[in-house]
């Protein structure tokens, strides 16, 4: 459910078949993104540009963009450190928007400033919860494996599917 003021629930998602290496860099950037990458998840278009716009104080402005920016290229809000994005990154979306990249220190300071967003931008950009689309992706899944040459026994890397995970739903991303 999107808009409600309560606190989320977290479904935890099996992580088994994840490396340690995959799991300690999970909704974190675990690099500088490149200049492809900011223009291809941090470029605002005209209806992001246009929601951040309506936001009271330059920091929401920019926190929203920011959150926006992220959660289509991790896959998931930074809900717990909305500011934990590279300088560059910040700067980059700065720049559209006018404003002054330090003024990102200020998003922190309400909180539930971060979690309405995310509940703004599910809602504005049709993104949901894996829970909410984990049968929709097993079905994917499992009639891609039984389509491959190899049959059920072939081996599907996670990577293979960021791209249509991310568009689908608000879920476990991962760049590489």
């Amino acid at each position: 459910m999107f808009g409600l003021v309560s606190e989320p629930t977290f479904r935890l998602i099996p992580v088994d078949f994840l490396s340690d290496d995959q799991v300690s860099r999970y909704g974190r950037f675990d690099a500088v993104p490149t200049p492809g990458e900011l223009e291809q998840f941090f470029r605002l278009d005209a209806r992001a540009r246009e929601l951040a716009a309506a936001k009271r104080r330059d920091a929401t402005r920019l926190g929203w963009a920011v959150q926006w920016g992220t959660v289509r290229m991790l896959g998931t809000f930074l809900l717990d450190d909305p500011a934990g994005v590279p300088v560059s990154t910040v700067a980059f979306v700065a720049e559209q928007l006018g404003l002054e990249p330090q003024v990102l220190a200020e998003y922190g300071s309400r909180p539930k400033t971060a979690y309405e967003h995310s509940w703004e931008i599910r809602e504005e950009y049709g993104y949901r919860e894996f829970s909410a689309a984990e049968q929709e992706v097993r079905a994917l899944l499992a009639a891609r494996v039984w389509a491959l040459v190899e049959g059920p026994r072939a081996h599907c890397s996670i990577g293979r599917w960021c791209g249509w995970w991310r568009t689908a739903c608000c879920c476990p991303g991962s760049r590489r």
